[in-house]
């Protein structure tokens, strides 16, 4: 079933804030393999002039993905989300994402294709801490692959 091509443009709530906490980066850090000292340890972040540690740049996508929930588990959008797969992600920063941010993600579906019986969903992920500040802007990418054929 083609989704609904009148979903394209619309906005959803912002999320409540999440806070980034130091030990949340940390783990994050370690899990994707980066030994960078500026997300594990205040003292090598103030040496390059940010407060606390900052979280890496792929970090926000735990936060931009949750917020898509929201989108792709519309059920008027008709998406199947088992069939889903990450497509592609990207994002364009104003600063980096710091300990102790409060940050809001306000999703919006730019496009939704079909290619192949496949339907693509492009969702953007506006990124604001709890001052309203934009702190960056996510891209993220779904698939959802064509049913096989029986």
């Amino acid at each position: 079933m083609a989704l609904d091509q009148s979903f394209v443009g619309r906005t959803y709530p912002a999320t409540d804030p999440y806070e980034v906490g130091r030990e949340k980066i940390r783990e994050f850090a370690e899990a994707v393999g980066d030994t960078n000292p500026v997300y594990t340890d205040p003292e090598a972040a103030k040496a390059l002039g940010y407060a606390d540690v900052i979280a890496p740049p792929t970090f926000v996508f735990s936060i931009t993905f949750k917020a898509a929930e929201e989108v792709v588990r519309d059920p008027r959008l008709g998406l199947d989300y088992s069939r889903v797969v990450h497509g592609d992600q990207k994002f364009a920063y104003r600063r980096p994402v710091r300990a102790g941010d409060r940050l809001s993600v306000t999703s919006t579906i730019e496009a939704i294709k079909s290619m192949a019986g496949n339907e693509i969903v492009d969702i953007r992920g506006e990124v604001h801490d709890e001052a309203g500040e934009h702190v960056v802007t996510a891209w993220t990418k779904l698939v959802a692959r064509a049913a096989e054929e029986a």
